[in-house]
């Protein structure tokens, strides 16, 4: 049996124009990264082919959500916190 599968969103950086931010997802022993809002996994280290495109479909389906709790994250609050 698996752990709980645990999802992360990073703060929103930009690079050329661009607005983006990371999800990562894990459930221990198996580590997923993609990009929002392209919706795409990037890095994977044991998740099955089918089990990659349902995390695709789920960053699509929550795009606005992830969205929003990347614009809330203010990396330099938790250093003057």
């Amino acid at each position: 049996m698996s752990d709980a599968l645990e999802m992360s969103v990073s703060q929103i950086f930009r690079k050329d124009g661009e607005k983006f931010a990371y999800v990562s997802f894990s459930d221990g022993s198996r580590r997923a990264e993609g990009k929002i809002p392209d919706c795409k996994i990037h890095t994977n280290s044991g998740f099955s082919e089918d089990e990659v495109s349902q995390l695709e479909a789920y960053m699509g389906r929550e795009l606005m959500t992830l969205k929003n709790m990347a614009a809330g994250i203010h990396v330099m609050d938790a250093f003057l916190s």
